[in-house]
């Protein structure tokens, strides 16, 4: 009925923990049953619709996660909080990737759980609960906010809310443009740490031999150049967060201080003599296999583990569709109010052709493509003329079609536009490959992409060299 309190089910092996939160819980005014094992809790998940789920993670017949799936799969919208004496943070975070809300140490104080019982109550389903991390993001204008409803994307709001809370490392992993970023700035701002620094540095973007002293700072006259004393990056973020992007970049003596600095919180400037004490969380990004990285000797598997407590893996937009849509209004709002133009609509054909096209440069390429379509634009809605792509049709055109191009009266009898899209895009890699004499970097640069983009084509069209 409408007017019952929430009905929660507690699942414990000991009597003197069941009992004590049937008490307090009751106490709260909540409807409260009790289990004693993994069987008797199933068999009533089974009977019985719960609002909340407080299971132990160490049963006797079987373990809290088995537990939690049962629930899962029963009922989806049952919240799960799950307890133990033992849990290791692998499995506190196996225990969120199944669905957990929240996870509790023992042992834990009573209005910690009471607390945890009611937000959980509040947010008993992952659409409340990501309306929730909108509006907290949304009150930022640093970032501004996530966008995206798709279910591997309400799992990342929702590890996002748990890791924030902790002191812990994070390690964001992902293709080139896929938002690694804006995911370490809502760590950053659901934490404890938001009003001290967020310091976001781009580990592929400085040489080598730079790159100790943008870390750690250096003294005056340590090397030629240094006229005067300067913080590093680990100093100018005390307190707050240092954001590694590409670590995967860093070189491998770089590694050895950084390990250091990891560990025991500590640094020591470029030419200095004492060390100096920081208190900073790391999070840091990759769009490489780390693991792989780890096997070849081109990463520290120490660094590697103090790094990768707990990974966010966010998927690219060929994998989240669903939220091409939304993606793209949110960037033709954008745009359209910073050129002052009143595009409110993309038409359902336009994004019908958005939906055929990959993305290797994920929610970036998608920007800069709506980006330039609504300064291409001359009407209140975007159309599938207005999209940049069409531009290419007076490239393609004059091609021979062994040089990709694409014979435009064909359309008329049907067509593959996938196929004449990799064509084209093939005959552009290949021909910017051509001109820098097989120099990645500077093909990347002619093609106006980065070069993990171009690596990635290379290997999707199987472009030799």
């Amino acid at each position: 009925m409408p007017s019952e309190k929430p009905l929660i089910l507690v699942v414990d092996d000991e009597i003197s923990m069941r009992e004590l939160l049937e008490f307090m819980l009751m106490r709260e005014g909540y409807r409260v049953y009790t289990a004693e094992n993994g069987r008797v809790a199933v068999s009533m998940i089974e009977k019985t619709r719960y609002d909340l789920l407080i299971c132990d993670i160490r049963l006797g017949d079987m373990t809290g996660l088995d537990v939690l799936r049962a629930a899962k799969k029963q009922f989806e919208s049952t919240v799960v909080i799950m307890i133990s004496a033992y849990a290791s943070a692998e499995t506190a975070v196996e225990a969120m990737n199944e669905g957990a809300y929240d996870y509790l140490p023992k042992p834990f104080d009573n209005d910690e759980l009471r607390q945890a019982v009611a937000k959980a109550l509040d947010v008993r389903d992952l659409g409340n609960e990501k309306k929730i991390l909108d509006h907290e993001l949304e009150e930022s204008r640093h970032f501004g906010f996530i966008v995206g409803n798709c279910p591997r994307m309400l799992h990342i709001y929702n590890m996002i809310r748990q890791v924030a809370t902790t002191r812990t490392n994070v390690l964001i992993t992902g293709e080139s443009g896929t938002g690694k970023e804006l995911i370490a700035q809502a760590i950053h701002k659901q934490s404890d740490r938001k009003n001290s620094p967020f310091v976001a540095v781009n580990c592929g973007g400085i040489p080598e031999n730079l790159m100790e002293s943008e870390l750690f700072g250096h003294k005056k006259g340590s090397f030629t150049g240094a006229t005067q004393n300067k913080k590093g990056l680990f100093e100018i973020a005390n307190k707050g967060t240092l954001f590694l992007d590409e670590i995967g970049e860093m070189s491998t003596h770089i590694q050895v201080k950084l390990l250091r600095a990891v560990q025991d919180k500590v640094i020591k400037p470029v030419g200095g003599n004492e060390d100096i004490s920081v208190n900073i969380r790391i999070v840091a990004a990759t769009n490489r296999e780390l693991e792989k990285e780890v096997i070849n000797g081109n990463f520290r598997e120490d660094l590697f583990y103090r790094l990768n407590v707990i990974e966010i893996h966010l998927p690219p937009l060929r994998e989240r569709k669903s939220d091409l849509k939304a993606l793209a209004q949110h960037f033709l709002k954008k745009y359209s109010k910073e050129m002052d133009k009143e595009m409110t609509k993309i038409s359902s054909y336009a994004i019908d052709l958005l939906n055929r096209y990959d993305f290797p440069g994920n929610i970036r390429e998608l920007e800069n493509l709506i980006e330039r379509s609504v300064a291409l634009s001359n009407t209140n809605i975007l159309l599938p003329d207005s999209l940049a792509l069409s531009i290419h049709k007076k490239r393609w055109k004059d091609r021979d079609n062994d040089k990709g191009g694409l014979d435009l009266d064909a359309v008329a009898e049907g067509i593959s536009l996938d196929k004449e899209l990799d064509t084209m895009e093939k005959a552009y890699v290949k021909k910017a490959l051509e001109i820098a004499n097989g120099k990645k970097p500077l093909a990347a640069k002619l093609l106006d992409i980065n070069t993990r983009s171009l690596r990635y084509r290379i290997d999707k069209l199987g472009i030799e060299g």
